[in-house]
């Protein structure tokens, strides 16, 4: 079987949508795939890890590695700066493994600019209540934060027209087994296939 170059999902939603806990089972349950650890100049919450949940730095360090084009893309969002190493993704793909950024619409229109093939997804709340309830229900901002992520948010989903796929987290069970299907399908196109099993059709036509 030959290795052919993995595939870069962008995975998009308003805050509160559930990307994070979709993306975390997602990982549990598709095997040559991986997220990217964005940058961020927001500070560290509460049980998150340096390394796994963000790269923790200093807006001067940012702007450092943006002076050196370091990322494959960035964005402010909320006053703080995110961004995607270039050098880790473009490591991850040429091994063969398909990799997820969770990024805001702006990024991942960026993306889409950048990489050939990038297949972007748009995950939706079922309602602009359940999305209110599932922020409060974090536990993590306070009532005004909440309020602005709200009023952020139909701009945000405004833009689910540019993705690939829509995917409405309502139930999420059924959200995760409709992401994995989306990655499986396109693990069966028939030219990587063919990349894949070169050895295989060479025999089966010999």
């Amino acid at each position: 079987m030959t290795q052919t170059p993995g595939t870069l999902y962008t995975i998009s939603a308003p805050s509160g949508a559930g990307k994070t806990s979709l993306v975390a089972k997602l990982l549990q349950t598709c095997n040559n795939l991986c997220v990217s650890v964005s940058h961020t100049t927001r500070p560290i919450r509460e049980g998150e890890i340096e390394g796994s949940d963000y790269h923790f730095v200093s807006e001067a360090d940012f702007l450092a590695l943006l002076d050196e084009s370091a990322f494959l893309e960035h964005a402010k969002v909320f006053n703080h700066y995110y961004g995607t190493s270039r050098r880790w993704v473009d490591q991850q793909l040429a091994k063969g493994m398909d990799v997820i950024l969770e990024i805001d619409w702006q990024g991942a229109a960026q993306v889409r600019r950048i990489v050939d093939g990038c297949v972007g997804i748009f995950i939706l709340p079922p309602s602009i209540a359940a999305l209110s309830q599932r922020l409060a229900g974090r536990g993590k901002d306070s009532p005004e934060v909440i309020q602005h992520r709200l009023a952020q948010a139909q701009l945000e989903i405004s833009h689910n027209g540019e993705a690939d796929y829509l995917v409405i987290n309502d139930n999420f069970d059924t959200a995760v087994e409709e992401l994995r299907a989306i990655i499986t399908s396109r693990r069966l196109k028939t030219v990587g296939q063919q990349q894949r099993n070169s050895q295989l059709l060479s025999e089966l036509l010999s």
